[in-house]
């Protein structure tokens, strides 16, 4: 399986690559993945549709959309795919059937018209029905009049007419509902984008290694989570990983401010086989207008832009930050997410999130809030300190912190010190697989290392004035090798010797061209 996955990641971006041409990577990003959706989309609704129609000896491309005699079935096929897969499309409509219109004769045949209707189709297929809000305005990104695409309508007709015949020739694997090939592969495709993304890319994905590591702290001894939460979800690839470390995920609860990347989410949750009822998404900003305000989840992960600006004047007498007494500057809105955040976890619940390493020192109002959280509420479980350069984009430090309402361990505080423990390629910094465990064992356990983790009562975090940065509880300092002053003193006088030694050679050498030696 393995292979197998390597090899449909590899087919894709390969397309990815070759395709785009001269097209900014950002620009390119949202029509390969539109389409791989729309194709996956297409596989699904065939797949299932042939299941229906096997009893009656049919199978969905042998339908005839004009004849009355199979009009029935059609409707059938219809309701039932509303029911179970939120949407419907007809057999011509289907992606192959498409591609194949577009290369009739391997020539480029235009296919634009009759795809921006099936695109809306498949939208206006969910109007009026309970999978309407996971599937409206999610082709809104795939614009087919851009100019990006060619300058004159032929040329763009031939590039998405290239782009879904590579797309046609490759298989998802769709058929083996015990991998998720296809999702894996489409979260691969948005880690090569984000790589190439710089600053950009943290609006929209998490480094894998950074979601292992989240997710294995929310999970921990779990099988089972009623519902995960992420405020700032970007294209889901957090809420999904939390997802790979239990059986089940009652349902998933995010919200993205950036339209564009709240459809990707969707897309990704369904390309995961998410049932549409699996997952609520919202697109709007978090902190100002929260969608999911009344709810409370089990656990919540979260990578909130780091030290972004936001708008204190919009959250006055709000509940979620009232009782601190304080709000974030309005230049960094990094503790405004994590208020946000403990508002919304349930009393029996566990939150991680990535934030940079200001949060930890930082005074004035920050400090303040960091005290209330500790002194008054005693919900900072661990702080875990992450290595430089580790995401897309920037190269600032960052760190987990883990909050609980009712923590196990009520009088102290972990902290982990994993700066140091990394893989460099190239020009990012990665954790390896045994770094992610080696995070994950030394939080189970709750253990001090020397020169890794420190268990600090909350009496020593209130002697250093709820200052929480690493290095003030876990030591890291490597004491120099004492120097041997003999030795020093003897490599001195043999080099002292090799240099006179080499004098007394230059000055022969010039005595012998008859020259002035410079000694």
């Amino acid at each position: 399986m393995t292979e197998e996955k390597r090899k449909l990641e590899q087919q894709l971006w390969n397309i990815a690559d070759t395709l785009r041409g001269k097209m900014d990577a950002d620009d390119f990003r949202d029509y390969i993945l539109g389409f791989i959706f729309y194709k996956y989309l297409s596989r699904s609704m065939e797949l299932y549709a042939n299941e229906i129609l096997k009893r009656d000896g049919f199978t969905y491309d042998q339908l005839d959309e004009n004849s009355k005699e199979h009009q029935p079935y059609l409707d059938a096929v219809k309701d039932m795919a509303l029911e179970a897969r939120g949407y419907f499309l007809k057999p011509s409509e289907l992606f192959h059937e498409l591609a194949k219109r577009g290369n009739g004769e391997g020539k480029s045949k235009f296919i634009l018209d009759d795809l921006t209707k099936v695109l809306n189709h498949i939208e206006q297929s969910t109007m009026g029905t309970e999978s309407e809000e996971e599937f409206v305005n999610l082709f809104e990104d795939l614009d087919l009049t851009s100019s990006k695409l060619g300058k004159t309508v032929d040329a763009k007709n031939e590039l998405i007419v290239k782009v879904m015949t590579h797309l046609d020739a490759i298989d998802f694997h769709l058929e083996d509902t015990e991998a998720d090939v296809l999702g894996d592969a489409y979260e691969y495709l948005i880690g090569k984008f984000a790589s190439g993304a710089g600053k950009k890319a943290g609006e929209f994905y998490t480094p894998q290694q950074v979601s292992a590591v989240l997710a294995g702290i929310v999970t921990d001894g779990k099988k089972r989570l009623k519902s995960v939460y992420d405020p700032t979800c970007g294209s889901g690839s957090l809420l999904l990983r939390v997802a790979k470390n239990v059986i089940e995920v009652g349902k998933f609860y995010g919200q993205e401010m950036n339209p564009t990347t709240f459809n990707l989410c969707r897309m990704n949750m369904i390309m995961h086989r998410q049932h549409y009822r699996k997952f609520d998404i919202k697109n709007d900003n978090t902190l100002e207008h929260p969608q999911h305000i009344d709810m409370r989840f089990e656990a919540i992960v979260a990578n909130p832009p780091f030290s972004a600006n936001w708008n204190p004047n919009a959250v006055i007498n709000d509940d979620r930050f009232s009782a601190y007494g304080k709000l974030a500057p309005s230049s960094k809105a990094d503790f405004a997410f994590v208020q946000h955040m403990v508002h919304q976890l349930a009393d029996d619940g566990i939150m991680a999130c990535v934030l940079p390493h200001g949060v930890l020192f930082r005074g004035a109002a920050e400090g303040h809030i960091r005290e209330y959280l500790i002194k008054d509420r005693n919900y900072l479980d661990a702080v875990i300190g992450l290595p430089a350069n580790i995401f897309y984009g920037t190269s600032i430090p960052t760190c987990i912190l883990v909050l609980r309402k009712k923590r196990q361990n009520p009088d102290n505080i972990l902290f982990i010190d994993a700066s140091q423990h990394f893989e460099k390629v190239k020009t990012q910094n990665y954790l390896r697989e045994e770094d992610i465990e080696k995070i994950l064992t030394t939080y189970r356990d709750r253990k001090t290392e020397d020169k890794y983790s420190y268990v600090a009562s909350l009496e020593e975090i209130a002697e250093n004035d709820y200052n929480l940065n690493i290095p003030r509880y876990v030591d890291t300092f490597e004491e120099e090798e004492p120097v041997d002053i003999e030795a020093v003193a003897n490599e001195l006088q043999n080099l002292e010797k090799e240099m006179q030694a080499t004098d007394e050679l230059i000055r022969n050498y010039c005595n012998e061209l008859g020259i002035k030696s410079p000694f």
